[in-house]
């Protein structure tokens, strides 16, 4: 045993040597054959052990995030040693990582079908029509920014729960890279006055880098995460994903597991004391005190128009006694003014407006007086939430504030 953890400490430490290497201008092709040679027979899970244990002793992610490259590099001539068991992985249609993939195709299909040919075009005839037509098939492309985004939203926070944590910071790191570099390539090509080499150097530069990304996900990140994570993971996932939005693919099949009793019942799983959301559970004591630090008075009327709930916030624009509780919200409000509540909450519940919205100066503050509509997922009406807030202090901010204040 004592040999396999010695033999851990020494590749790590020539990890470290190698990122460092990277780090005074090494080249991917520099460093290459030296990471070649260090991973030798060990998997992509031992490999993002070692990155983890780098970061965990305070090496920063943005300096293991230069080693992404070299992995791809080397992983495309050694597949099937550094993850043999994911080839035989069966992704079932609709399952996240199915859906990911199929995303993958049609992004290497526009490339390699539409951008890339588009690009020669315009370089070659200079004509504005064929710019057009490369642009087009680039805003295509950006719509990745919807399959990044579950990706980083989606599966990074199961990752981390797992103490996955390193190799999500670095993917989102590149992630965030072939963002900015798809914006400057758009914006260098309806600039009239850039050289088309220019252009067309950066769009190839990007599209590799997609390409190397998809490389990443699928022989490193999916493997890892189908090794690691549960159907119940995976179905919450699944039904998160619409929220989204999907990459180039015009219908997305449902995912159902094919044993589905391995799901367990999420009430059963929740405590007791916890209540549970669509996005997590909370217990009572941290639902009323979350309500009550939002910087907002808030107040909730029922469906049957009677005062159930307000915050008590340390911000408060208008008194209230909990005497008002199970009060009809008309005689919560001066006569002159109940045709104008009744209205309101009428407007709401019929549908003809899901909010209104009034302002008022009171008391040296601009109050910001906001009343919605709350339906359920059925769309049923559920009672009218009145939001109230001074928006002076936000009114009067100028400039930017990039630093953290003082305690």
């Amino acid at each position: 045993m004592s040999e396999i953890i010695n033999s851990r400490e020494q590749r790590q430490a020539k990890l470290k040597e190698l990122i460092m290497e990277l780090h005074e201008g090494a080249t991917v092709n520099d460093v290459k054959e030296k990471f070649a040679k260090l991973i030798e027979g060990v998997s992509a899970s031992e490999i993002t052990q070692m990155e983890q244990a780098l970061v965990n002793e305070g090496m920063p992610v943005s300096e293991i995030q230069k080693l992404c490259d070299v992995h791809a590099s080397v992983f495309k001539g050694s597949i099937e040693e550094i993850h043999a068991e994911s080839n035989d992985l069966k992704y079932e249609p609709g399952h996240p990582i199915n859906t990911f993939e199929l995303e993958n195709r049609k992004i290497e299909e526009l490339i390699d079908e539409e951008i890339f040919p588009s690009l020669e075009a315009y370089k070659s005839t200079k004509e504005s029509n064929k710019k057009e037509i490369f642009l087009y098939a680039w805003e295509k492309l950006m719509t990745i920014e919807r399959h990044y985004s579950r990706k980083e939203n989606l599966l990074f926070p199961y990752m981390e729960k797992y103490d996955i944590t390193a190799p999500p910071q670095v993917m989102w790191g590149v992630d965030d890279e072939i963002r900015e570099g798809m914006k400057l390539v758009k914006n260098l090509s309806v600039d009239e006055t850039i050289d088309i080499d220019i252009l067309s150097e950066k769009a190839v530069e990007v599209m590799d880098q997609i390409k190397e990304m998809i490389f990443k996900e699928e022989n490193i990140m999916f493997p890892m995460t189908l090794d690691t994570m549960n159907v119940e993971e995976w179905k919450a996932i699944e039904e998160a994903s619409s929220e989204i939005g999907f990459t180039l693919l015009k219908t997305v099949k449902r995912w159902q597991p094919r044993f589905e009793e391995e799901i367990e019942d999420k009430d059963i799983k929740t405590s007791a004391e916890n209540i549970q959301f669509d996005a997590g559970s909370l217990s009572p004591e941290e639902i009323n005190s979350i309500l009550n630090t939002v910087p907002l008075d808030m107040t909730f009327v029922d469906a049957n128009n009677r005062v159930k709930y307000f915050t008590q916030g340390k911000e408060r624009i208008f008194d209230r006694a909990k005497t008002i509780i199970g009060r009809e919200v008309k005689n919560c409000h001066p006569p002159k003014s109940v045709h104008i509540v009744e209205k309101i909450v009428e407007d709401l519940r019929s549908g003809i407006k899901d909010h209104e919205d009034f302002w008022i100066e009171m008391g040296g503050m601009f109050v910001y007086i906001r009343y919605f509509a709350v339906r359920n997922d059925k769309g049923e009406f559920l009672g009218t939430l009145e939001v109230t807030q001074d928006i002076k202090p936000i009114q009067e901010l100028e400039g930017e504030k990039r630093l953290m204040s003082e305690g």
